[in-house]
């Protein structure tokens, strides 16, 4: 038998009972002895929320195979605190960060790439394809299934709390510190592909009778071949992304 104490700070707490929730320790009794890891994980929060454990107030990895009375401090992850002199369990940021949806996320998907991100999505994917696109093109997993996140194969990924997807699009763009590094309307909004500049008269032929009339200027999905233009919508579009770049950046991104 071994009775160990575990605490949860800040936005890890989203992940726990209500009754464990802030400034509470939580005490587990295993009948084995296990990972640092599996116990974070059966209190229900995933590893790739977490950037620093403190086991008795020394630094561990998830490795770290826990002892009796064994008292473990959880710590989300940081940017705007130092602590490079302790066991960081989080890589820094990727320059150019790529992501992969679940399908639950379908209409948060044509939002981000709205604003230019690169996402993966299919609405009929599997579980281990997704982890599959997710590791062979190093994205990051944004997922409403927190089991998801616990495979042990997933480095970077992202519970999405809100069902809502205009909260959604916020919430991200917030976690990931986002908001400068938008190229809105440079990317498909059905298959991702990047849009190109083409001249009117080479797709004319696609064109709608009143579209060929009021607009000259195209751009074109170089993947699917979806054609763009600056309708009605493109205002009130262009709005929404200047709200969405006013978002200030989160304290605690990837």
């Amino acid at each position: 038998m071994c009775t160990v104490r575990l605490r949860f700070y800040e936005e890890l707490n989203d992940f726990l009972r209500p009754q464990f929730r802030k400034d509470k320790n939580i005490e587990r009794v295993l009948n084995h002895r296990t990972t640092v890891k599996d116990v974070i994980e059966s209190c229900g929060v995933p590893h790739t929320e977490v950037d620093l454990i403190l086991v008795n107030g020394d630094s561990k990895r998830f490795d770290y195979h826990i002892h009796n009375a064994d008292s473990i401090s959880v710590y989300p992850v940081f940017e705007s605190l130092d602590i490079s002199h302790v066991t960081r369990l989080q890589e820094r940021p990727l320059r150019d960060l790529k992501f992969a949806a679940d399908v639950q996320l379908g209409k948060l998907v044509k939002k981000m790439r709205i604003l230019g991100l690169s996402v993966t999505y299919r609405n009929d994917i599997r579980d281990n394809e997704l982890l599959e696109v997710m590791l062979n093109e190093n994205r990051v997993l944004l997922t409403r299934d927190r089991k998801l996140l616990m495979h042990k194969i997933v480095q970077r990924g992202y519970l999405v709390r809100s069902d809502s997807p205009p909260v959604q699009i916020v919430e991200v763009v917030k976690r990931f510190d986002l908001a400068g590094q938008l190229v809105p309307f440079a990317r498909c909004t059905e298959c991702n592909g990047e849009l190109q500049a083409v001249a009117k008269a080479e797709v004319l032929d696609l064109l709608e009778p009143k579209t060929k009339l009021y607009y000259d200027n195209f751009v074109q999905c170089g993947n699917c071949k979806k054609i763009y233009w600056k309708g009605t919508h493109y205002d009130k579009l262009t709005a929404w992304v200047d709200k969405i770049r006013e978002q200030p950046g989160s304290p605690n991104p990837c």
